[in-house]
């Protein structure tokens, strides 16, 4: 992905060097939490406290705010903004930039108190992505996704989608449901809310493609392969050794694949419908 000497975003809130402590969750961003932490293979009772500090502090060693992996993730959000906010004038509708933050180990969240065993995510209250940058190492060391800048345009053009969900009236619905199904059932609305911001992802790419010619060869490859890692199919069979379906949260790994591609070759925002697919039921 061509991303050097081109315009950074300004939505960036480098917390980097900050500590703190455990982190709670609840509404719709602990359902959005939650789930990534099966996203990572984790254990959610390992990293959820009920009664978080009120505060965390300053590390003594201040984070370089100039580093390269900084201003690449900030070059992306800046074409996530510039795609997005075309694509919602199209629609006569305002599209709000996201904030992303940047965290070393923990952080206060809108949605409770976070730290980097969740990995990245999308907390509604606050309309904030929080990422801890060494989960991109993790991607390739511990899931085995490929390397490379579009690995990372992936994950963060995915809880982009998340916001676009939840500008859309989307997000509020789910959280609707949450009382109302089963955890069985609801297991099924969480992968559709999943691979429907993998399906965001993808029309993200397109545009960004064609408005910017920024793909570099193998740069979906490089997506793809980050998707693939991730799949709750693949996840499962490498913390647990079986594959329990109907615990799936965010799809397999074929299903994030398939979307992400959807959304990349077709460019059609009327074609992601998660919700409405029948496969998926």
């Amino acid at each position: 992905m061509e991303w050097r000497g081109r315009r950074e975003s300004d939505n960036v809130e480098d917390r980097r060097g900050l500590t703190g402590g455990h982190y709670a969750i609840g509404g719709i961003g602990g359902l959005i939490i939650a789930v990534i932490i099966y996203f990572l293979g984790g254990d959610p009772s390992q990293v959820i406290d009920q009664n978080p500090p009120d505060q965390y502090a300053q590390s003594s060693k201040a984070s370089d705010p100039n580093d390269t992996l900084r201003s690449e993730i900030a070059v992306i959000l800046a074409d996530t903004e510039d795609v997005w906010d075309s694509l919602f004038t199209g629609m006569h509708k305002h599209y709000v930039d996201p904030k992303l933050v940047l965290f070393t180990g923990q952080t206060q969240a809108g949605c409770g108190f976070a730290n980097s065993a969740t990995g990245p995510f999308y907390c509604p209250a606050d309309q904030k992505v929080y990422i801890d940058l060494s989960f991109f190492d993790e991607l390739t060391s511990r899931f085995g996704a490929e390397g490379g800048d579009f690995a990372m345009a992936y994950v963060l053009a995915h809880e982009v989608g998340h916001h676009v969900q939840n500008l859309l009236g989307i997000s509020d619905k789910v959280d609707h449901l949450r009382s109302q199904l089963g955890d069985k059932e609801f297991n099924k609305t969480s992968v559709k809310v999943e691979l429907q911001a993998d399906f965001l992802a993808g029309i993200w790419a397109h545009y960004d493609q064609k408005m910017k010619n920024i793909l570099d060869s193998g740069d979906i490859e490089e997506a793809l392969s980050a998707a693939s890692a991730v799949g709750d199919d693949r996840l499962q069979k490498e913390t647990q050794g079986n594959v329990v379906p109907d615990s799936f949260t965010h799809g397999t790994s074929q299903q994030r694949m398939y979307w992400f591609k959807k959304g990349f070759t077709t460019g059609d925002l009327t074609q992601g419908d998660t919700f409405n697919d029948p496969s998926l039921n």
